[in-house]
């Protein structure tokens, strides 16, 4: 079935090569400045194409890494969130990608100010940039395995990037206790918003 929809995706190019060249014609032609406006396209589905982004960020196609980053910078700003799936997005198609986790990596971290005004910036693998907020918001979840946090930020339109874990570190060092929906919480602050990572009384076993 996996191989039918990735003939669908290549249908009108006759190669994977071929399609693989189309859409990066179609992704740089259709990028302005910063991510492509895909909340506004709706072309035809074109089917799935064998290609994956990887739970440590690697983009890889036809199971080969995609070795030039400004090519996953391109990619990236077509890339959008539907209910079924993750896509990339051009004015004419879109076509299904698999990812594994989330589709960035935060790899970055900046601070300034304190306490409930303080602002927690990141830059991802792919360079986009967002400060934690309320529409930009951290989550925290407990890994099955290992019970340890893996923790989050929205970046845009449905699409997160997963904090590594150096950088998940330094965040956890700016945590402070706070009473967040009548549990006593250990969390941190940005731009006026908590985020509870855990119960203050659970937090030493994620740490």
């Amino acid at each position: 079935m996996a191989e039918t929809r990735a003939k669908h995706a290549q249908s009108e190019s006759g190669s994977p090569q071929s399609a693989f060249e189309r859409l990066i014609a179609q992704a740089g032609s259709a990028k302005g400045r910063g991510p492509a406006p895909v909340h506004l396209w709706n072309p035809e589905y074109c089917g799935e194409m064998d290609m994956r982004i990887a739970a440590d960020g690697t983009w890889f196609y036809m199971g080969t890494p995609i070795g030039r980053k400004p090519l996953v910078k391109l990619f990236s700003t077509v890339l959008r969130r539907d209910p079924e799936r993750f896509v990339l997005v051009t004015p004419v198609e879109r076509i299904g990608i698999e990812v594994e986790d989330a589709p960035f990596i935060a790899v970055e971290m900046a601070v300034k100010g304190k306490g409930q005004d303080q602002v927690i910036a990141f830059r991802t693998n792919v360079d986009d940039v967002v400060e934690a907020d309320a529409e930009h918001p951290l989550r925290f979840e407990v890994e099955e395995g290992t019970g340890g946090l893996k923790p989050y930020v929205l970046v845009r339109g449905g699409l997160e990037a997963l904090v590594n874990r150096a950088v998940f570190y330094d965040l956890v060092a700016l945590g402070v206790e706070e009473e967040h929906e009548g549990v006593r919480s250990f969390g941190v602050w940005s731009k006026g918003t908590f985020f509870p990572m855990a119960p203050a009384d659970e937090i030493a076993a994620y740490r």
